[in-house]
């Protein structure tokens, strides 16, 4: 069997308010963006999303519709020298869009796809469908409101839902006003009241760490800590600014269905959480551990208290076993009284 999806990308002003998505059929199509981003990151989102997708179906043959020659050529050209070289291109100046693609080669790995140049806004139905999909997530973040997200693929582990159809309906979106939108509660600027003792995982060498260590990655074997000290200590490292700043890093520890209700109400989703804290990673902020629980096989819920300066917010993630990955699958946080 073959998969056969269009995969498209979208900015409002390149850069500016940004959107991705794939698409199969009206039953299956998944779709997303972020506050700030360019066209060429969502065609290399949409098709990294696709690749995700479908990781449960390895053995199946990909078909990716594209009207993007710079993602056909990053990938099926460019990728192998850019990697002899450090991810730099021929005049060593940095490969751009770097991050996005690392994963893409990482998710590429073992997969039989092939890509096809199609002309863009020229009636080709499945590439129409995933611009106007993409397009519309683009105009939902200029907008402030919560963007459509689509069905998923069948099987994959996909949230049923998420940006406006997680907060009510995709007939009805939930309005929010601008200023929500460019806060993530998790990880918005919070200044300690108090002295924060807690040490600066995102800068712990993994050899410091001695016998019996793990990797703070969650890639090491799962018998190596505790899972409770384990995502723990991850927790700590998403609250550190140089982790934050790093969307290679963040698109490790979270989840691809990453979802964080936000105090304002305002839904964030995985992509939209990366893009706004590489613009704005903040400050780090001082925690205090409530509890750490196994709620089930490879889960575990964190709750802990965060300190500002504008009072204390009650917070609570849960993390879970991704492979051989801890990684955070979602976030609340509610002021406290």
């Amino acid at each position: 069997m073959t998969i056969t999806a269009a995969a498209d990308g979208s900015a409002l002003g390149n850069p500016g308010p940004a959107g991705w998505a794939w698409y199969v059929d009206d039953d299956c199509w998944r779709a997303g963006g972020w506050p700030h981003g360019t066209n060429n990151q969502g065609e290399l989102m949409a098709v990294l999303d696709l690749l995700r997708a479908t990781a449960h179906l390895p053995e199946e043959d990909l078909h990716i519709l594209c009207d993007s020659q710079y993602v056909i050529n990053s990938i099926t050209k460019w990728m192998p020298g850019w990697k002899r070289k450090g991810w730099r291109k021929a005049d060593g100046k940095p490969v751009l869009n770097v991050d996005l693609l690392k994963e893409l080669d990482r998710e590429l790995a073992g997969r039989k796809y092939r890509f096809e140049w199609v002309k863009g806004h020229a009636g080709h139905d499945l590439n129409e469908a995933a611009d106007e999909r993409a397009r519309a997530a683009a105009t939902a973040y200029q907008q402030g409101v919560a963007a459509r997200s689509g069905p998923g693929f069948p099987g994959a582990h996909h949230l049923p839902a998420s940006g406006a159809r997680a907060a009510g309906t995709a007939a009805s979106p939930v309005h929010t006003p601008a200023a929500a939108v460019r806060e993530p509660d998790l990880f918005n600027q919070q200044e300690p009241t108090r002295q924060d003792t807690s040490q600066d995982y995102a800068q712990l060498d993994f050899a410091q760490l001695g016998d019996g260590a793990f990797d703070l990655a969650g890639t090491g074997p799962a018998e190596a800590a505790p899972p409770e000290a384990l995502v723990e200590q991850l927790e700590r490292e998403l609250l550190g600014p140089l982790v934050r700043g790093d969307i290679g890093r963040t698109a490790v520890l979270l989840h691809p269905d990453f979802l964080e209700i936000g105090s304002s109400g305002r839904v964030w989703t995985r992509d939209a959480m990366m893009m706004a804290l590489e613009e704005d990673p903040g400050e780090r902020t001082d925690i205090e551990i409530i509890g750490a629980d196994r709620v089930g096989p490879g889960a575990v819920l964190l709750t802990y208290r965060s300190f500002a300066r504008s009072g204390t917010t009650l917070r609570s993630s849960l993390w879970v076993l991704d492979g051989e990955r801890w990684r955070l699958r979602f976030h609340q946080g509610t002021p406290e009284a």
